[in-house]
């Protein structure tokens, strides 16, 4: 078995102790965004698991779009990408 070259760290550790993986991460063919994935792609960013050029090149995503997501995750937890909460997290 051959594994695929890749840039950077293959796992890095997150604070609570777990280990998260490339194969953690959404399909890059992603398409429908659940607060899950959101989630996952913010925490590889976050904690080094890929760049965040190669998160928006990947997925497909704008710069406003991931830091709203990275805000969101920061001021509220995981909870607040969830689209039902949009309106309760969000700034007037």
């Amino acid at each position: 078995m051959y594994l695929k070259k890749v840039d950077g760290p293959r796992a890095v550790r997150l604070p609570d102790g777990t280990i998260m993986t490339r194969a953690d991460l959404p399909p890059a063919d992603t398409r429908r965004w659940v607060a899950s994935r959101k989630a996952a792609v913010v925490r590889g960013v976050l904690h080094g698991l890929l760049p965040l050029g190669e998160a928006l090149k990947t997925y497909g995503l704008s710069e406003e779009e991931f830091a709203a997501w990275q805000q969101a995750v920061e001021r509220h937890g995981e909870a607040a990408l969830k689209a039902t909460q949009v309106q309760k997290y969000r700034q007037p």
